[in-house]
């Protein structure tokens, strides 16, 4: 049996939960991938907002490499990142996200999964993290996040699953 590849794995399993999450999005309406239909006012094109964000943080300035283009983020809302604005098309926060995974992308792939990072919202002591460490977090809240969007898309129309060849719609 070949040795395996933990950094390989890791990122296989953060491009899945990538890909789910935007699978849920297609064939909704503007409307719709806007709608919050939780108290929360949680909605499908937020949660992509929010996952650009997490990645630019993570990947990027953790390690020295931030994303080349400033979020619009409200000081104001600590949960800006959350919602998309009017101004901001599905097309504009999609496409963010694709930006965000190919620079996110050369972190993973230029570093060892021993790289120090270092997270400044995290609190001190803890701060200081490898690779390894932000892989699993960041795989982590991305499938929770797809998991949060399969329960929004499921409220909307009833279709489920991770991606199209293997979901189901209820009709």
């Amino acid at each position: 049996m070949a040795e395996p590849d933990m950094k390989a794995d890791l990122h296989r399993y953060l491009q899945e939960a990538r890909e789910a999450l935007l699978w849920k999005l297609d064939g909704l309406p503007e409307y719709d991938v806007r709608r919050p239909v939780v108290p929360t006012g949680t909605n499908l094109l937020g949660l992509v907002k929010h996952l650009a964000y997490v990645e630019q943080g993570y990947f990027g300035d953790t390690f020295g490499r931030p994303f080349p283009e400033k979020p619009a983020w409200d000081e104001d809302d600590p949960n800006s990142d959350m919602f998309a604005t009017a101004d901001e098309s599905r097309e504009f926060i999609t496409d963010l996200y694709r930006r965000t995974w190919a620079h996110s992308d050369v972190t993973i792939s230029t570093l060892g999964l021993d790289a120090i990072g270092r997270v400044p919202w995290w609190s001190p002591g803890k701060q200081e993290v490898t690779l390894h460490r932000i892989l699993v977090h960041v795989t982590a809240e991305s499938a929770q996040h797809a998991g949060h969007a399969d329960i929004v898309r499921e409220l909307l129309d009833e279709t489920v699953g991770l991606a199209a060849e293997i979901g189901r719609a209820h009709v």
